[in-house]
């Protein structure tokens, strides 16, 4: 399985990376915003899934999941929101744009864990 990483904060991608492989991902790919995380998809795509932070320059989390829907179905890359976002109205529009999780920071390995099950990424 393959996961696209894409927050602005180098320190937080590498903490999602650790976590991701800890839970048997084979491959992660990083991008510093939704602009960057578009490009990988076309260079280096297909992903199992991505997870998106909201608050980015370029392209926000809610773009790129807009932009991302618009050419690859939810069955073929799952998107998690992983944000400091915790209102419920942020919540419903990523979850309308075509997100399929969200998940808020701070965040431990077993709600990541537990995201992905949901989503039938890793086994129980």
């Amino acid at each position: 399985m393959r996961a696209l990483i894409i927050d602005d904060s180098r320190a937080i991608r590498a903490i999602i990376r650790r976590t991701l492989t800890e839970l048997g991902v084979a491959e992660c790919v990083e991008a510093g915003n939704g602009k960057e995380a578009m490009a990988a998809l076309t260079a280096k795509g297909p992903f199992g899934f991505a997870m998106v932070d909201w608050n980015m320059p370029e392209m926000n989390g809610h773009e790129f999941v807009l932009a991302a829907r618009a050419t690859i179905p939810s069955d073929a890359m799952k998107i998690i929101m992983c944000t400091t976002e915790t209102e419920v109205e942020q919540m419903t529009k990523a979850l309308e744009a075509g997100a399929d999780e969200y998940v808020m920071k701070p965040f431990t390995k077993d709600a990541i864990q537990s995201k992905l099950e949901m989503l039938g990424l890793v086994g129980g």
